[in-house]
């Protein structure tokens, strides 16, 4: 008796995964001279790159899919009809009053800067007027530190940005108000996009604050962001970076920072929103002396997923870099951070250092912390490490039997765990904020 090999297939269509965005060539802003050409090569190079995978190293932790490709870019004057930008998100965080503020909106801006009150020379507003009233300045810096190369969304966001916000503050210019942005992504299936340069000059100073945020709407909204970052010879600039986006925005954003010799970045980072977020930080110490702090701070929650990837590079001698990242995570939220520290040939008498620590607050949320390092040079100091535990219950005991609730208790726990991070911003209005998410968080 001879037996039927039998074969069955499936019909079923296999998940290929994230196909794709709906846009053209067409949607592609148009712009004069320069800049237009800009946005044409950056949507070629859009085209040629594919779209990331979990088989790119940089993604292995990061899935794309459920993002909908479907999002459409907002019409001009979208804004008119959708939610206003809440006042608390105009207020400034550092000092008592901005020396200028710009807000991106769905197809359109606001401005609010008095050219009077800004130092001789010094440039804030928005790229479109930057390409037709300083073409000189705005040329030189446009596209210098990110690339559209950089990534499958670094290029989208440079062809399809409608705007973005150009500061620039010439040779041994001391601001001495704090300037501030805010990139407002509301509206449900809208597709928003940010490009913001910060060119600081030898000598010079600047504070800065930028915040991307949304509120929480029942539908999936996209974000793709663009930072540049140029702190020139012995100039300082401290930049402050908030992420407070709605619990369904998914977020992809390239960042990166050029430090020339002695120049100074002090760069705090916070991230309590979105759905699904990938950054690219990158910190490059280009010239001998400069220095460079990172401190970051997050909190999620739900099924939020968080992704950052960070990078150290020490291209000259005599250099610093310090990064300190924290976070908490609730429900089955999930925080994936990546971070290289790397020394070029040459880059004799670095110093670096990096360490991630992460809390625990539910048995279902997980983090994945992944420091590097790769040296090339023989004369160097670099260290790194990486944490992730959970609330130590001695501390809750110990809390509980001087009469503490246990709700207060493990609050008291989890500020106590971001302490260090306060400790290293200087702004009280940074740190009240970050004192906020952790309250509305643990609650």
């Amino acid at each position: 008796m001879t037996t039927k090999k039998v074969v069955t297939t499936s019909r079923r269509r296999r998940d290929r995964g994230f196909t794709g965005f709906n846009f053209t060539a067409e949607m592609v802003a148009d712009a004069p001279g320069f800049l237009g050409e800009y946005r044409a090569n950056a949507w070629a190079t859009f085209e040629n790159l594919p779209y990331p995978t979990t088989k790119d190293e940089p993604w292995r932790r990061t899935d794309l899919r459920g993002l909908d490709g479907s999002v459409q870019i907002p019409v001009q004057n979208a804004f008119q009809d959708l939610p206003p930008v809440p006042a608390h998100l105009l207020h400034p965080l550092v000092g008592d009053q901005p020396g200028g503020q710009i807000v991106l909106l769905p197809g359109g801006m606001e401005t609010q800067v008095e050219a009077a009150d800004l130092p001789e020379g010094v440039i804030f507003t928005d790229f479109v007027t930057a390409a037709q009233k300083y073409p000189e300045q705005f040329e030189k810096v446009l596209s210098s530190v990110v690339k559209p190369e950089d990534g499958k969304f670094a290029a989208m966001t440079a062809a399809l940005a409608p705007n973005g916000v150009f500061v620039y503050v010439p040779r041994g210019v001391q601001v001495e108000q704090p300037l501030h942005s805010v990139q407002w992504a509301v509206g449900v299936g809208l597709a928003h996009f940010s490009h913001l340069i910060i060119w600081v000059e030898d000598g010079a100073a600047l504070t800065y604050v930028h915040e991307n945020a949304s509120p929480n709407e029942v539908g999936q909204t996209f974000h793709g962001g663009i930072v540049e970052i140029h702190v020139g010879a012995n100039a300082n600039l401290r930049f402050v970076e908030l992420q407070s986006l709605g619990d369904n925005v998914w977020n992809f954003t390239h960042e990166r920072a050029r430090v020339e010799r002695d120049g100074n970045l002090d760069w705090i980072f916070g991230a309590i929103g979105s759905k699904m977020t990938k950054n690219f930080s990158d910190l490059d110490l280009a010239g001998p002396g400069s220095v460079g702090r990172m401190s970051g701070f997050y909190f999620t929650d739900g099924r939020q997923h968080l992704d950052h990837d960070t990078q150290q590079n020490h291209l000259a001698p005599h250099t610093n870099s310090d990064l300190l990242f924290k976070g908490a995570l609730k429900g089955n939220s999930r925080s994936v951070w990546q971070g290289m520290i790397y020394v070029a040939p040459g880059a004799q008498e670095t110093d670096g250092y990096q360490a991630n620590r992460n809390l625990l607050l539910s048995s279902d949320a997980r983090a994945d912390s992944i420091p590097g390092l790769e040296i090339l040079a023989d004369d160097v100091r670099c260290t790194h490490g990486a944490t992730v535990g959970k609330i130590d219950p001695d501390l809750v005991f110990y809390l509980q039997s001087r009469g503490v609730s246990t709700d207060e208790a493990e609050r008291l726990v989890v500020e106590g765990f971001f302490e260090p991070i306060m400790q290293r911003i200087p702004f009280e209005g940074v740190r009240e904020r970050f004192q906020q998410a952790i309250e509305a968080k643990m609650a």
